[in-house]
C-alpha cells in the first residue's frame, strides 16, 4: 500500500525538540497521555520509578539509548530531520554550557 505525505502526516504527530526542557515536558506529556504511571513505565524498561523520575527531569543528562528505549516504550521513536541549507543552525553548546565538542 503506498501513502501519500498527507496520510502519514494525519497517523503521526511530531515533537520537535531544541532543548532539554522541551524534551523533559515531551516525555512527560506522552507517558501521561497513555496514562502510565512513572513506576508503570519503569516496569516496562526494568528500572525504577526513581530512574523515570530522574530521565524526566533532567533529559539533558541522560544517553541516548536510554531515551530512545523511554521513547519506544511509549509508542514512539526518535527522528532526525534535515533541514534546508537556509536554516540550518550553528551547534549550540551542550546542555549546562559545557564545551564537549
Amino acid at each position: 500500500m503506498e501513502y501519500s505525505c498527507d496520510t502519514i502526516r494525519k497517523e503521526y504527530r511530531v515533537y520537535p525538540v531544541d532543548t532539554p526542557q522541551q524534551l523533559r515536558t515531551i516525555l512527560r506529556a506522552l507517558r501521561q497521555s497513555r496514562h502510565l504511571t512513572q513506576e508503570e513505565l519503569g516496569q516496562r524498561l526494568g528500572v525504577s520509578q526513581k530512574r523515570i523520575a530522574r530521565i524526566e527531569s533532567n533529559p539533558g543528562l541522560t544517553s541516548y539509548d536510554q531515551i530512545a528505549r523511554m521513547v519506544a516504550a511509549l509508542g514512539g521513536k526518535l527522528v532526525l530531520q534535515e533541514l534546508p541549507t537556509h536554516q540550518v543552525a550553528e551547534p549550540q553548546a551542550p546542555y549546562g554550557g559545557r564545551d564537549s565538542w
